[in-house]
């Protein structure tokens, strides 16, 4: 009986302490001040330190050292930047699609806009093709280029596109892809192994009174390889529709954490994870605190969210800082 109760606490610490895919835990962290409340914000890591960027209004970004778990204010953008997913590349933080302006007619902006984080300043980068300008579009980096996917041209109101582009960092290069399956809004791309994964997200369609009604269930990724698009099964539909939620990629899994749809006033708080190896979902823990518009990081194998609405909508803004691990 001893021995098999030593195999059974063996096996469970295994089990909990390998399973790629397991977060046993999630938890608030006690900071010693906190960052400005903000939502529709990007959340990235750079050289040890997380970079909490943008929202509405012009607001100092906000930098999160975890060897004295403080925040300390960086300088604030030239412009209102919301609606993005932040991406870094050689140390410097890129908004590509951004939007700018109120609700709900936000416009996109004209130009990259990039954060050297070493200089703490804010230069412009190049400038977007004028057909191809939209915002709320999912970003992800691979070698030298940044995938830009999907979006919406007209803020709040209309303009949903499945557009697909690539940004060349060296040559400043805007390239054309396949359209995706779809078009959505307001959701984050997520790259694995050569292929980038589309998950959640909506239509946003203020013009017919359908601003968080359009949510969609599917999920598109195009492999980079092939140059080819595909639709998972229905079998592998997100589980939970909703679109504001951040998307990331942790040991081989699809983490979709949060978001806002129709179906609730407060923010989603679910966190519902796809094994990319099994094609299985699975669902262990929740936020602590619902939230939707902002974006993680995975820092040290950990999740990091930060920041974001805790309601549908714009309000309240949160400030805290949430751990997943």
């Amino acid at each position: 009986m001893k021995l098999y109760l030593k195999i059974v606490i063996v096996s469970c610490i295994y089990f909990f302490s390998c399973a790629p895919n397991v977060i046993t835990k999630s938890e608030i962290v006690s900071t010693e001040n906190l960052p400005s409340a903000r939502h529709e914000c990007g959340f990235v890591a750079v050289n040890g330190l997380l970079y909490l960027i943008g929202g509405r209004k012009i607001k100092p970004i906000d930098i999160f050292n975890k060897k004295t778990n403080s925040w300390k204010q960086g300088s604030k953008p030239p412009v209102e930047i919301h609606h993005f997913q932040a991406v870094t590349y050689n140390n410097d933080i890129y908004i590509i699609g951004a939007m700018t302006g109120k609700y709900p007619h936000e416009k996109p902006l004209d130009k990259i806009l990039i954060y050297q984080t070493k200089s703490n300043q804010w230069i412009w980068g190049n400038t977007i093709p004028e057909t191809r300008r939209r915002g709320s579009a999912g970003v992800v980096v691979k070698g030298d280029f940044a995938y830009v996917l999907c979006g919406i041209t007209d803020g709040h109101w209309t303009g949903h596109v499945s557009w697909m582009d690539t940004y060349n960092f060296k040559t400043g290069e805007w390239s054309t892809l396949k359209d995706a399956p779809r078009p959505r809004d307001h959701f984050h791309a997520a790259i694995h192994q050569n292929k980038i994964y589309c998950a959640s997200g909506r239509n946003s369609s203020a013009k017919t009174n359908q601003t968080f009604n359009l949510t969609i269930a599917e999920i598109d990724v195009f492999d980079i390889e092939k140059n080819q698009w595909v639709t998972l099964p229905e079998s592998l539909n997100i589980p939970t529709k909703r679109a504001g939620a951040s998307c990331i990629i942790r040991n081989g899994n699809l983490f979709v954490i949060g978001g806002e749809s129709a179906s609730q006033k407060t923010a989603h708080d679910q966190i519902e994870i796809l094994d990319l190896s099994t094609n299985k979902w699975s669902s262990s823990i929740q936020l602590k605190r619902g939230r939707h518009g902002t974006q993680s990081v995975l820092f040290n194998n950990k999740i990091y969210i930060a920041a974001g609405s805790g309601n549908r909508g714009g309000k309240p803004e949160l400030s805290s800082l949430e751990i997943l691990h």
